[in-house]
């Protein structure tokens, strides 16, 4: 098959729907299918050429929607050479050019909603959830709508979906997530983290990978750790990822309040192998995060043998407990403390089994291989027999609006 992957862009600092891009892709392009990307980049952003497939731009854009006149009348004059366009996210043009572009075309479109429907944001960001509440109904409620299929990664996150808007309507499929480990010699990748990151040599790790954002929790992984650092002297605290809105100031003014700032490094965003490297030399990996779809460092931290200490808000936290390849609390101070300390009471010997666990759990469910077998499946059946969720609103709604 021939696919084509739609993103706002594909800037590394914006996250795991990049990565799982890049990752799926590559996995796809060994299996035999050809792999294209569309984005609302502009040409000569410095991350293209290190993207691994061809990338079609239309930017730049002047706004976080990133609108892209070109990009819809693009795609209806290039649909019929894929035979299957996928989006990814929600809230950004490229969705909106793919339903004005595709929804009468032969050629289907699908949506990776990556945890953008999740009822959090209704929660944290009333004002933005109004916003968008006037935005739904004219964009992204017919996106969803008129896709051949809306792709959820867990059963966690299908569910939540449905409690966001009342206006709802979309054929929902699961496709689990999966990813990849290199296989290297994790010595020489180690060694190269510590050397870069001073003062972590000989400590035990407790690591954070991913966005340096509130959702994250990043705060709250300060707090807990000022709780307990004192019952081991060789613990150290990692927060390592891009800062996109500046919050890093504040979170070292908190270490420092908490007494802790010499035992807290935030060397910012890690890639390649000492991204890897940091998996390696770390003990656990932490993610009390408020929200988080799936969560592609969790996967990526389970396959290096880290145990994950995550909040029930982390979508793919029933697998993880059930497996024993970590430990679940509540997205609180107190929750991950918790963790922290469950963590830190278990012997030698049960310590080395949940590594060994986090593997097994990794190998069993968050292969990249599983993700590849689910997803062809689904585009050439082309979405399958029909599993249409709504509500008796969005009936109403069609009933009043002019024929498309």
């Amino acid at each position: 098959m021939k696919i084509l992957h739609l993103l706002a862009s594909v800037d590394p600092r914006a996250g795991g729907p990049v990565e799982g891009v890049r990752r799926s892709g590559m996995a796809m392009r060994d299996a035999g299918h050809e792999i294209e990307v569309a984005t609302c980049d502009a040409p000569g952003d410095a991350y293209l050429a290190a993207f691994p497939f061809p990338v079609h731009v239309f930017g730049p854009t002047r706004s976080r929607y990133s609108y892209c006149e070109r990009l819809a009348p693009w795609l209806a004059a290039n649909a019929r050479r894929f035979d299957a366009v996928i989006v990814h996210g929600l809230w950004q043009y490229h969705g909106l050019a793919a339903w004005k572009a595709l929804r009468k075309s032969e050629v289907p479109y699908y949506v990776y909603a990556h945890g953008m429907l999740d009822p959090w944001f209704k929660e944290a960001y009333p004002l933005k959830h109004l916003k968008k509440w006037l935005y739904w109904p004219w964009a992204e409620y017919r996106v969803l709508r008129d896709a051949r299929a809306v792709i959820f990664t867990t059963e966690e996150e299908r569910t939540r979906a449905r409690q966001s808007f009342w206006l709802y309507r979309a054929r929902e499929r699961i496709v689990p997530f999966g990813t990849t480990v290199p296989s290297l010699d994790a010595q020489p990748l180690r060694e190269a983290f510590l050397t870069a990151v001073p003062g972590l040599r000989g400590k035990r790790i407790v690591l954070f990978l991913g966005r340096v954002h509130a959702k994250k929790g990043c705060d709250l992984l300060i707090d807990a750790f000022a709780r307990i650092a004192s019952r081991d002297q060789a613990l150290h605290l990692v927060i390592a990822g891009p800062d996109e809105t500046g919050w890093v100031a504040t979170l070292r003014a908190q270490a420092e309040a908490a007494g802790i700032a010499q035992r807290v490094s935030l060397p910012g965003m890690l890639q390649g192998d000492l991204k890897w490297g940091a998996f390696h030399a770390s003990d656990v990996f932490a993610l009390p995060s408020h929200q988080e779809n799936f969560g592609v460092a969790v996967a990526e931290a389970l396959g290096c043998g880290l145990p994950a200490l995550i909040s029930d808000k982390v979508n793919v936290w029933r697998e993880i407990e059930a497996d024993g390849a970590g430990m679940v609390a509540a997205d609180t101070a107190a929750g991950t403390e918790k963790n922290l300390l469950r963590w830190l009471e278990l012997d030698d010997a049960a310590r080395e089994a949940m590594r060994a666990q986090a593997v097994r759990t990794f190998n069993a469910r968050f292969r990249i291989e599983t993700m590849v077998s689910a997803l062809t499946a689904l585009l050439e059946t082309r979405g399958g027999p029909e599993d249409v969720r709504d509500n008796p609103l969005a009936a109403l709604h069609e009933a009043t609006q002019p024929s498309r």
